[in-house]
This record gives structure tokens, C-alpha cells and sequence, in this order.
């Protein structure tokens, strides 16, 4: 499946994304809000190996993995992972180069559509309270938060847990 918006290309992910999607990992692992998340790899072999991972699942409607292309780069992806009947959890990741300027959403109101068309009742979405950027692009979409928890993904380099307040995002969508 292949969306044209006004400004991105959205497709599925392929092997020969690697290089853009590590670029995209080392920008964001550079980010205040990166220790909050489960920290991506960025060597060339585990890229490569992502990509190709995601890039297999391009006929699957368990775990759709969309490239947002723009012309030619990809400057971030969006995915989609089936938790239940019509139900989907999604997320997202931008290069920092191209934050603040409306792709992450641009990007996720084309996809939201195209669930829909595909049947998707509800989407479901988690961050850090603390990222007030993907928040509002949260609150922006339509989403709202049902619910808050403590959350831990890793260590600090003395051992102990980062613990954070997570917030979990739901949005019914119209077919």
C-alpha cells in the first residue's frame, strides 16, 4: 500500500531503508525524551536486520511497519501492531531534523484513515507524560488519555530503574 499526502510518500518499509532508519535512531537516541524508550540499536548489522524484519511483514496485517518518505528519504516510520479484533496499538518515530514541522501528523491522519478503510475500530498509543511533544500530536489526532502508569524500560548507567509516568492514548476510528 502506497498514500501520497500533500508533502510525504507513505509505504511499507524495505530492506533499503536501513541507512535512513538508522539515522532516524541515532538522531532520536540523542534526545531528552530517548531514555524514556526502549533504546534502538544503530550498528550496521542490527539496522539491517530490523529492516529486514520489518520489511518482511510488508503483506501482514498483524504488524504493518509505513517508511514516511519525503521524496525520496525517509525521514521516520509509523507502525501499527494488532492487539486485538479491530483493535491496533501504533507509534512513531521522526528524525529530529524534521520535528516541528507537522510530517508526524500529516503522516499519522493518512494512516489513521487507511486503518479505518481496513477495519480498524480503535487505535491505541503510549508515551511519557513528560514528552509534551508527542502528547500534544496525541491530543492533536484526536486521541485522549484513558489511563497513566509507572513505567520502566531500562537501567541508568548506575543500575537503578528510570521510572516514569507513562500515558496510554486511545482513538475510535470510522470505517
Amino acid at each position: 500500500m502506497e498514500i501520497r499526502t500533500e508533502r510525504l510518500l507513505l509505504r511499507a518499509v524495505t530492506e533499503e531503508d536501513w541507512r535512513d532508519l538508522q539515522a532516524i535512531w541515532v538522531s532520536v537516541n540523542g534526545t531528552p525524551y530517548a531514555r524514556y524508550d526502549r533504546p534502538q540499536p544503530t550498528s550496521d548489522g542490527e539496522v539491517q536486520a530490523q529492516a529486514r524484519r520489518w520489511a518482511a511483514c510488508a503483506d501482514n496485517r498483524e504488524h504493518l511497519f509505513f517508511a514516511v518518505c519525503l521524496e525520496r528519504r525517509m525521514i521516520g516510520y509509523v507502525v501499527f501492531h494488532a492487539q486485538s479484533e479491530g483493535v491496533y496499538e501504533c507509534g512513531y518515530c521522526f528524525n529530529t531534523a524534521f520535528h516541528g514541522q507537522g510530517y508526524a501528523g500529516e503522516a499519522m491522519r493518512a494512516l489513521m484513515d487507511a486503518m479505518g478503510a481496513m477495519g480498524a475500530k480503535k487505535l491505541t498509543a503510549g508515551t511519557a507524560l513528560d514528552n509534551a511533544p508527542s502528547v500534544r500530536l496525541l491530543k492533536s489526532l484526536g486521541f485522549e488519555l484513558v489511563y497513566t502508569e509507572k513505567m520502566s524500560f531500562y537501567k541508568d548507567e548506575k543500575g537503578n530503574d528510570i521510572v516514569f509516568d507513562g500515558g496510554v492514548f486511545e482513538r475510535g476510528l470510522q470505517s
